[in-house]
């Protein structure tokens, strides 16, 4: 077992593999215990500040992000970080129920389109491509706090998204000026695009229902698939208004095609990531390419996973595994959604705000329960909570809470210990 050491002042040290020692500290109040996954003591004495190299490597993503801090012989840190990836859903939800109350509350007050965010401040990124970079952040900083970091080296991705699609369409690859020409030149919006690239003909009758209003149809519902053309087809009004009432079925040549999500958001976070890390680590950080981290891991024989990538961006492929990895969780903050959206019997609106703590426990509190360890994802003022791991596995659906022990308080990331084997 490896145990993290900090000094009187809260600056990392090296860490420690003498578990008799640390024991003997702990039980000599010479240290006390900081977290317990991973697991951090801190010191209660002066001591000598001696510390090696520790190079960290960063594998960026946009769904999971892979960490491991090496010295040139020993990995000390390796971790997998699985993003939150309900930001659109809620901020679809939030705009559904805003919409909904300005009209029933402020129906005839004039439209205002000089107050949004983007039109005041320079460099505003979308709210999901924030939250990613936020925890890239946040995760490199929590890996300083225990380690004597010396380098830092992320991997960052860049995708040519117009050569991809010109691939997979079969057509020519673009080249210089060929970029500055794309797929939506010459008209006025996405909407005529998609119906002139239909043809101006419905794609499910093919004008057999001689309904001349043509509509615009998303495949996928706008909060999955966005108004991109990949995700528009061309419907006339007779087949719109069947298809909604449920009783036609689109053909099933009809289908979205692949989404560029994951490879837009690295194209957009990418160069404000590194450059928010230079600043919180001035000459400390560097940047490595994806095609690198492959041919090292290649060259030494290694699996693929996001921690294994990590230790080849960090530098030291050859470095002793650590043999187990810290499996993380990023977890909404806050939910300030007040009262539930659907009414119940007698038209009473209930609230959506629980109490903060019910029992001594709260949302994501580390627990114990019948041996084993889990976290709290519900809880209900009665008493009964909802525990399960971070993959998701159900411990238990309603565990009183005079059979849960509390272990440690939640925080914005979860963390539980794991062996290579089952890595996300």
């Amino acid at each position: 077992m490896l145990v993290y050491v900090l000094n009187s002042n809260g600056q990392p040290l090296m860490p420690t593999m003498r578990c008799g020692k640390v024991r003997r500290l702990l039980n000599t109040k010479q240290a006390k215990v900081v977290k317990r996954c991973p697991f951090i003591i801190q010191l209660l004495y002066e001591t000598t500040n001696i510390v090696q190299p520790v190079d960290l490597g960063i594998d960026a993503g946009s769904v999971h992000i892979g960490t491991s801090a090496c010295t040139e012989h020993r990995e000390l840190y390796s971790s997998e970080v699985e993003l939150r990836t309900d930001i659109v859903k809620n901020i679809s939800e939030r705009r559904q129920f805003r919409r909904s109350r300005r009209n029933r509350k402020t129906r005839y007050r004039k439209p205002r389109f000089l107050n949004r965010v983007h039109t005041k401040n320079k460099g505003w990124l979308a709210p999901s491509v924030e939250a990613k970079i936020s925890a890239h952040l946040k995760t490199v900083e929590n890996i300083a706090k225990i380690l004597p970091i010396s380098h830092i080296t992320i991997e960052v991705a860049s995708f040519d998204m117009q050569l991809i699609k010109a691939i997979r369409e079969g057509k020519s690859l673009p080249e210089g000026t060929d970029y500055q020409k794309g797929e939506q030149l010459g008209f006025w919006n996405v909407r005529e695009y998609v119906i002139c690239r239909d043809g101006h003909t419905c794609q499910c009758c093919k004008g057999k229902s001689k309904d001349k209003v043509l509509n615009v149809h998303h495949i996928e519902t706008r909060q999955t698939g966005g108004d991109v053309p990949d995700n528009l087809i061309t419907l006339c009004e007779y087949c719109h208004a069947q298809y909604h009432a449920g009783k036609l079925a689109l053909p099933k040549s009809i289908r979205r095609s692949r989404s560029f999500r994951d490879a837009a958001f690295m194209g957009i976070m990418r160069w404000t990531f590194y450059n928010r890390l230079k600043d919180l680590y001035p000459g400390m950080v560097s940047m490595t390419y994806g095609y690198i981290t492959k041919n090292t891991r290649i060259r030494h024989g290694l699996e693929k996973s996001h921690a294994v990538d990590a230790r080849c961006i960090s530098g030291h492929p050859d470095a002793k595994p650590l043999g187990f990895i810290y499996f993380q969780k990023k977890v909404r903050c806050h939910n300030r959604q007040l009262r539930k959206a659907n009414t119940f019997k007698g038209s009473i609106v209930k609230s959506n705000q629980a109490a903060k703590e019910i029992k001594g426990f709260k949302l994501f509190d580390r627990v114990k329960y019948n041996g084993r360890e889990c976290f709290v994802f519900g809880r209900r003022t009665s008493g009964y909570f909802d525990l399960r791991l971070l993959d998701g596995t159900k411990v238990h659906a309603s565990a009183p809470f005079k059979k849960i022990r509390l272990k440690e308080r939640s925080g914005t990331i979860l963390t539980e210990r794991r062996s290579m084997g089952t890595a996300a």
